[in-house]
C-alpha cells in the first residue's frame, strides 16, 4: 500500500487507501487544522518522540454508540464502593468528585507518564501535549477527571468533532479511578447527543463497556454524518452527579449545566 508524505496544506489521503494496519501518511504537524482536518477523515497521529509523524486509521475500527454503554454487575459495584454511595445523596460524600475540563493539561500529562504493559514508553510527545492543549483552549480536546480528597487520579481526554468524540488516553493512580471517569465522560457525550465514540483500536476495557470492533469503510461512513453535525466548541467544566454516572439520569451537580 502507498504511504503519501504529507504537503504543507493541512490535507490528507482517503484513509481507504491504507493497509489494515492503517498507516495512512507521514509527516506534516501538529497545528489545530490539521490535527482537527484527522478526526474528522477518521486519522489520528501516532508515533514516538525522535521520530516523524505518522497517521494512521487502523481496519477494523473499536467504537461505542454512547446510548449503548454496558456497565456489568462488577463494574456497578466497583463503581458504588468507589463512589461510597451508602453515603447518601451529597456528590462530595467520601471525598470523591467527578469533574469536565478542570484540568485538561494534568490529565494528558499524567497519561503520557502512566505505564503500558505493552509498550516501553509512551506516544504523547511534548509536541503532543503542546498541540492538545492548544485544541483544548480551542474548545475541541476535553477531558474527564476523577478527584479524591481534591488530588486528580484518574482521567481520560479525547477530541470532539459534531457528534463525534475520538477518545485519546486515559490513567488511574487508584483502582476504579480510570472506568469512572471513562463512564462520566461517556454518559455526558449521550445527554448532549454526541453519539459515536472512538476507541480506535481494540481493547478488553472498553468491549465489556460495549464497544465493538466494525470495518473502517463503515466507521468512516458513519463518521461523515457524526461529524456533518455542529460540534459543541468551548469548555465543558461541569461537576458530575452520582445519579448519571451510576444510572444515566440527573447529569450535573447542582449550579452546573448542560452543553
Amino acid at each position: 500500500m502507498p504511504i503519501y508524505r504529507l504537503i504543507d496544506a493541512p490535507i490528507f489521503p482517503d484513509p481507504r487507501l491504507a493497509g489494515p494496519e492503517g498507516l495512512v501518511a507521514v509527516g506534516g504537524d501538529l497545528s489545530p487544522q490539521r490535527l482537527l482536518n484527522a478526526y474528522a477523515s477518521g486519522i489520528f497521529p501516532w508515533y514516538s518522540e525522535g521520530d516523524p509523524i505518522l497517521w494512521f486509521s487502523p481496519d477494523p475500527r473499536m467504537i461505542l454508540d454512547t446510548s449503548s454503554l454496558r456497565l456489568s454487575r462488577n463494574h456497578k459495584r466497583a463503581m458504588r464502593r468507589f463512589l461510597g454511595e451508602t453515603h447518601g445523596a451529597d456528590e462530595t460524600a467520601g471525598g470523591y468528585e467527578v469533574t469536565l475540563d478542570r484540568d485538561f493539561d494534568a490529565v494528558i500529562r499524567a497519561c503520557a507518564q502512566a505505564p503500558r504493559a505493552d509498550q516501553a514508553g509512551t506516544w504523547i510527545t511534548g509536541d503532543m501535549i503542546e498541540a492538545y492543549n492548544r485544541l483544548h483552549s480551542f474548545g475541541f480536546a476535553h477531558s474527564a477527571e476523577t478527584w479524591r480528597d481534591g488530588r486528580l487520579i484518574g482521567g481520560v481526554y479525547g477530541v470532539s468533532v459534531g457528534d463525534y468524540f475520538a477518545a485519546e488516553s486515559m490513567f488511574h493512580r487508584s483502582d476504579g479511578a480510570s472506568l469512572i471517569a471513562l463512564v462520566a465522560l461517556i454518559r455526558h457525550l449521550a445527554h448532549v447527543g454526541v453519539g459515536l465514540f472512538d476507541c480506535q483500536m481494540h481493547s478488553d476495557h472498553t468491549e465489556r463497556l460495549g464497544a465493538r470492533e466494525i470495518p473502517r469503510d463503515r466507521f468512516l461512513d458513519r463518521l461523515s454524518v457524526a461529524v456533518s453535525s455542529a460540534t459543541r466548541i468551548g469548555s465543558w467544566q461541569f461537576t458530575l452527579s452520582r445519579e448519571l454516572l451510576l444510572r444515566g439520569t440527573n447529569p450535573y451537580h447542582s449550579g452546573s449545566g448542560g452543553a
